[in-house]
């Protein structure tokens, strides 16, 4: 208020009294005449439509104008003009819902992700259950597995009486209509707290992909839909495909992981699983955030190995990969909002800085504008009620 009040002295002294009532509390601008379409400039200097060479002109009706047969604007004048034109649309249908389990009888909270937890089995069961009441239908799992179950080959990785295997035929047992999708990836299982075999500090890439194939069709037996191979290991993809397709599971889909960065985004999502690196970093297989067009060596390769769908990792920061991507394979892209981004919101958000709700709605719109077809965030329940209270689908 003192603000507003110095600067109404400040332009009444200089002889500038057209200010806009919008610019005014209502205490103020109640009193005020109403702005006119030409403003009265006679007590001013300059007036944009006087003079030999007028910036702007009148109309017929004698009120400024600007002549533009084009007026973006008009496509903007009411919610209902917004809604017709609008160019992307996320649903509930575009969300893949990570769920993080574990073998306790109880949840846990994951303190650097607020709002997530990880699952009992049974209390999986009634998460799936009514994030689908919203309308999200798709669930990808990741384990939390004991340290004295871990090994530097991953051999929990394919044990059908495992976590994941498990887990997997509750939920299809349960809610056959479901979308199960897997984790390929050693690093879960590993002592190592790596995506691979580790041998003289190295990850080694051929060794790997066969405990990955491994890993699948333990997989695919208990009956996942998808398999996400997101280790990273050069042809992987064209591997598994194989393995898959020689035990008969031509049906079961790849989501490649086909650009994932070597990030500082993924530490929340290690805490969940307890899985950080047991020394050095994931550099020499996950891809450098430095590069976009490595993005399209990975998608070419994936595509023709018999990926189904090209996933970049993380979302935000690498937009333009998502981009890059859409623009050069007709395949779905997925973009995974990561934990470290999930996390920063939230924290934002108890911070009282942003509002939870238009911030994350925005943030899934974004991923849609860039080229995304599929979404994996942690927001997907929370996200779908979000639409359903609007009406948005």
């Amino acid at each position: 208020m003192k603000f507003v009040l110095l600067s109404i002295l400040a332009s009444t002294a200089s002889g500038f009294t057209t200010l806009s009532p919008s610019f005014l509390p209502t205490s103020l601008s109640s009193s005020l005449p109403p702005l006119k379409s030409t403003p009265d400039n006679s007590d001013y200097d300059f007036s944009p439509t006087s003079g030999s060479q007028p910036a702007l002109i009148t109309n017929n009706n004698s009120d400024v104008w600007v002549p533009q047969r084009s007026r973006p604007r008009r496509n903007r004048k009411s919610q209902a003009v917004r809604d017709m034109v609008k160019e992307n649309l996320v649903t509930p249908a575009n969300f893949i819902y990570p769920l993080f389990i574990h073998e306790e009888s109880f949840n846990t909270a994951i303190e650097s992700m607020p709002g997530c937890e990880r699952h009992s089995l049974d209390h999986m069961l009634v998460e799936v259950e009514e994030a689908m009441r919203y309308g999200v239908k798709t669930f990808v799992l990741f384990p939390k597995v004991p340290d004295e179950l871990k090994t530097n080959l991953g051999v929990e990785a394919y044990n059908p009486n495992g976590i994941v295997p498990r887990a997997v035929s509750m939920i299809k047992d349960k809610f056959p209509e479901a979308t199960v999708c897997t984790d390929v990836a050693l690093d879960p299982y590993s002592d190592q707290g790596h995506d691979g075999v580790v041998s003289d500090g190295k990850i080694l890439n051929d060794i790997t992909i066969n405990q990955l194939c491994k890993q699948v069709i333990c997989q695919a037996r208990a009956g996942s839909d998808v398999v996400a191979p997101s280790d990273m290991m050069d042809g992987r993809v064209g591997a598994i495909r194989d393995a898959l397709d020689s035990e008969g599971f031509t049906d079961v889909s790849i989501l490649a992981y086909t650009a994932k960065y070597a990030s500082a985004y993924y530490g929340p999502f290690r805490d969940a699983l307890d899985s950080h690196p047991g020394f050095g970093d994931k550099k020499t297989y996950q891809q450098d955030p430095s590069n976009g067009r490595e993005a399209l060596i990975e998608a070419m390769l994936d595509e023709a190995e018999g990926a189904d769908m090209l996933m970049v990792k993380p979302g935000m920061p690498y937009l333009d990969i998502i981009r890059r991507l859409k623009d050069n394979s007709n395949l779905p892209i997925a973009a995974y909002h990561v934990s470290g981004e999930y996390s920063m919101l939230k924290a934002a958000v108890e911070k009282g800085w942003l509002d939870e709700k238009d911030v994350v709605l925005e943030t899934l719109t974004c991923f849609k504008r860039a080229g995304a077809d599929i979404i994996l965030t942690y927001y997907a329940k929370q996200a779908a009620k979000w639409m359903a209270e609007d009406g948005l689908y």
